[in-house]
């Protein structure tokens, strides 16, 4: 037999139509391309009241939980709202949901969550900040130590921001489930027109694979 040296055959990526692979393949996910900061919707409806799960979310912010706020539909777009918190002082409102982590997840890889949000009508006074702490059950009826690392940040804004809470990737496992905790805080003295912080969306951003 005949070798041939120093030859290089270029295979341009999909380019073998008809090769099925068989389906008794056994492949790794460590195998399939990592896909970056694949994203998912927290559903606002799978909210609730943050120190009594059992309780969905309320329709009318007030003592310390955010309320859910539909609007007219076709119209407007469902949001979480703090509610109008001008000269209050200092208003802290919470809501709370679980998270799966999914199957397919690159363990060890970033996992975030993007909270998109602002300040509806007119700016505080002071600051307003929206804050995010994750939980992962420890199966024993406890959960541990807070996985966010990113601390409280500000959505004094009228244009709304994106936010992005990192969640400690070397606690988490595929399949896992974490209980999380949203949390606005607004500061207000005297503004005499509507403050009204809100958040617009929850994102989960993760690297996966397959």
């Amino acid at each position: 037999m005949t070798s041939i040296t120093g030859v290089i055959i270029q295979v341009p990526d999909a380019s073998l139509p008809g090769r099925a692979l068989a389906t008794n393949l056994e492949l790794a996910p460590t195998q399939l391309a990592q896909r970056t900061f694949m994203t998912s919707p927290v559903p606002f409806t799978s909210c609730r009241v943050w120190d009594a799960m059992q309780t969905m979310v309320v329709g009318t912010a007030a003592t310390d939980d955010l309320a859910l706020i539909t609007g007219t539909p076709g119209t407007h777009q469902p949001k979480l709202s703090a509610g109008d918190c001008k000269a209050a002082g200092t208003t802290t409102r919470k809501v709370a949901f679980e998270l799966d982590v999914p199957a397919n997840y690159d363990d060890g890889q970033t996992f975030q969550l993007r909270i998109r949000g602002g300040i509806e009508t007119t700016l505080s006074d002071g600051a307003c900040t929206v804050d995010l702490q994750a939980w992962k059950p420890d199966g024993a009826g406890a959960v541990g130590s807070d996985l966010v690392s990113t601390a409280a940040t500000s959505i004094k804004s009228l244009s709304p921001l994106d936010v992005d809470f990192t969640i400690d990737a070397s606690a988490i496992d595929p399949g896992d489930k974490l209980i999380c905790v949203v949390t606005i805080a607004c500061t207000d003295a005297a503004t005499g027109t509507a403050v009204t912080p809100v958040i617009y969306s929850i994102t989960r951003r993760c690297d996966t694979r397959g």
